[in-house]
């Protein structure tokens, strides 16, 4: 039986149906271009496991595939890492099935990430005498063959399957597609779990550095990688091409990393401004009307916003590599660099703020607290006073002690709140776990309406200096976070 006839023996099961049913309908446009699902989409109230529906004969109106129609992929999946067919019929198999999928509904994918990821796993008895045998053997001449036969055993049918998705000519858009698709759905359901770490191992494989090329983008680069520049950026948003002109302009530097089994589509990139100075604000950074520096006289690499593309690839890490890599371009092109430092969002600090002002407030000074109470017309403060005042968006002169106050607050977030040994904003725990320091925070550096929800418009700077990367990372796993003096003076 050949690979068209496998398939199209049971493909309408898959196919949308003539009447509404459970899910998102989205089979008329392709998987990559798919929009991104949403748990709401399907109800997980009372759910039976795979195992369940498999061995039952009627469907319940929210499971999306009949059981019959279960069977029938599960047989179809074991079908493509069946021993007894070539690889290349295996192959085959994969494409078939992943044209099917990409015209099936959000709820009959889920049904076959639930298949995949539980009914593909490492045989438990096998397992289990595996590893009583590497038990029995520590300590013995036989112990490294015992520890390798465990290891094999423990290596699940579901990296084979996925291995034989990865082999055609769409294979690895296709997994990290569909990795994407699955995470707003792998947060609530942990039976999905299994086959999200599958792929993010086999992903952090696959896409390791080593196979990852560094390309610069430019104005002059292909007008369809120059669109997907303004799709992903996620830091600051491109307003215009005028706007991502200005990026792409003599005194910037646009680097992203590719990998070639995804031509054409970088995987995360980085923007950099070439300056002569540590900026404080990112308004001069993305003024259009603004002449382009003298890159006689760059002495410092601003990096200014960094945007991961592939929601798939979350877990994969790139981004300390990537600044290394684009550090080490730059300092071959203009030697007189000598800075490489960032110019970054502080995304968690408002809502954090919110929880922990009343603490901050208590910790005080009695001078401060009372300086902070005219400040906002009520002696003592407190959070509800000095929230309200922030939230009414009232302007904050930059001697004011609500300024100094907040200064304070974000360098205690920043600075000190660690959770489980990690810094607790997003941002912060990228460019900090990267080896970088907190070097200086700056007032207003950020006045759009993003910039004033996320962090009342503070911005902050994180220093690579790159002698010191693994003394700050040392000192990280440690539990104590690299700063300044500057920052450190922040501190009551």
């Amino acid at each position: 039986m050949n690979a068209l006839s496998w398939i199209s023996r049971s493909v309408q099961r898959w196919m949308p149906p003539t009447k509404p049913q459970e899910g998102l309908d989205i089979s008329s446009i392709p998987s990559r271009l798919a929009p991104n699902p949403k748990p709401t989409d399907v109800k997980p109230e009372a759910e039976r496991s795979t195992k369940e529906r498999l061995l039952a004969t009627i469907r319940r109106k929210d499971e999306a595939l009949s059981p019959r129609m279960l069977r029938r992929t599960l047989d179809e999946l074991r079908g493509i890492i069946d021993p007894d067919i070539s690889e290349v019929e295996g192959g085959r198999r994969a494409e078939s099935l992943s044209k099917v999928y990409s015209r099936a509904s959000v709820a009959r994918r889920r049904d076959v990430w639930l298949l995949m990821s539980e009914q593909f796993m490492a045989d438990p008895v096998k397992v289990r005498a595996a590893q009583a045998k590497f038990a029995a053997k520590v300590g013995t001449p036989d112990e490294a063959a015992a520890e390798v036969e465990y290891r094999r055993s423990t290596v699940s049918p579901r990296r084979r399957l996925l291995q034989r998705f990865s082999v055609i000519p769409e294979g690895i858009r296709f997994l990290v597609d569909m990795r994407a698709d699955m995470q707003p759905f792998v947060r609530q359901d942990k039976r999905l779990q299994a086959l999200d770490i599958e792929m993010e191992y086999l992903f952090s494989t696959w896409f390791d550095v080593g196979f990852l090329e560094l390309q610069r983008m430019s104005w002059d680069s292909p007008a369809s990688l120059v669109e997907k520049l303004i799709k992903y950026e996620a830091v600051h948003d491109i307003r215009s091409w005028a706007d991502v002109k200005n990026r792409l302009d003599s005194d910037r530097r646009c680097y992203g990393f590719f990998h070639p089994r995804l031509p054409g589509e970088p995987l995360i990139f980085v923007e950099v401004a070439l300056i002569d100075h540590m900026a404080h604000s990112i308004t001069p950074l993305l003024d259009e009307l603004a002449d382009a520096s003298d890159l006689g006289k760059a002495t410092t690499a601003i990096f200014y916003s960094i945007s991961n593309t592939q929601p798939g690839l979350r877990g994969v890490s790139f981004g300390d590599s990537l600044i290394k890599r684009v550090a080490d371009t730059l300092s071959k092109e203009f030697p007189k660099l000598k800075t490489f430092a960032t110019l970054s969002p502080i995304p968690g600090f408002r809502a954090w703020l919110g929880k922990n002002a009343q603490l901050i407030l208590d910790g005080m000074p009695e001078k401060q607290l009372a300086e902070l109470g005219r400040a906002v017309g009520f002696e003592p403060p407190t959070a509800v006073h000095v929230l309200d005042v922030l939230d009414k968006g009232a302007e904050i002169a930059t001697d004011s002690p609500l300024k100094h106050w907040l200064m304070h607050a974000a360098a205690r977030y920043l600075g000190q709140e660690l959770n489980q040994g990690r810094p607790v904003d997003s941002v912060a725990k990228f460019h900090l776990g990267n080896g970088a320091r907190i070097e200086r925070l700056n007032w207003m550096g950020d006045p759009s309406p993003k910039g004033l929800k996320q962090s009342y418009g503070i911005m902050v700077n994180y220093l690579y200096d790159l002698k010191k990367i693994d003394k700050h990372r040392h000192m990280l796993a440690l539990g104590q976070i690299p700063v300044s003096s500057e920052v450190e003076r922040l501190l009551f």
